[in-house]
């Protein structure tokens, strides 16, 4: 498990406007903790196909069907930046190549407010 790979997840149980679901998402963890097995927690952003997601601004990541193994075009949601359990993460879809992930990472930076 590496940053920028893409997984589905099962996000249940969640509250409020949290997504929830199986769902596919982006670890964005640092890869020292993605690799450490005892390292329970992973750090992810999810992704939606939601047309209304997309117009969220800079924070909202569009990807092309295709993209690292996705069946839909998606929208990487950085302003839900989420912790889960590595055991929510079922099975792995496929992978961000750098061009990708540097976009994922701008979102990150517009959502947090990070220069």
């Amino acid at each position: 498990m590496k940053r920028g790979d893409v997984y589905w997840a099962d996000l249940i149980p969640r509250s409020g406007s949290e997504q929830q679901g199986r769902r596919p998402v982006i670890v964005i963890s640092h890869n020292a903790f993605n690799q450490t097995q005892a390292w329970r927690s992973i750090i992810v952003i999810l992704l939606s196909t939601s047309a209304a997601q997309a117009g969220r601004g800079p924070s909202a990541v569009r990807f092309p069907e295709g993209t690292a193994g996705l069946g839909k075009a998606s929208v990487a949601l950085c302003h839900q930046v989420t912790t889960l359990d590595r055991s929510k993460l079922t099975q792995r879809i496929g992978e961000l190549n750098p061009i990708e992930l540097r976009q994922l990472e701008d979102g990150l930076k517009a959502a947090l407010d990070i220069h």
